[in-house]
């Protein structure tokens, strides 16, 4: 039993595939935070914009 033990902490093939999963995962959990706080940005500023257009008077005269 010991010698399988010492077989499994040895074996670091795995390592490799379990580091590119974490910084994966980070990369993505970092792109979804970047994508949040641009959309709540982008409602906001067209609201305003919204806003700004409608209150313009455009003259009919040609």
């Amino acid at each position: 039993m010991k010698r399988i033990a010492n077989a499994f902490w040895s074996e670091d093939e795995g390592n490799v595939t379990t580091d590119w999963l974490v910084l994966m995962a980070g990369v993505v959990s970092l792109g979804f935070a970047v994508a949040a706080t641009v959309a709540t940005g982008t409602q906001t500023v067209t609201a305003e914009a919204t806003d700004e257009a409608t209150t313009i008077e455009v003259s009919g005269e040609v």
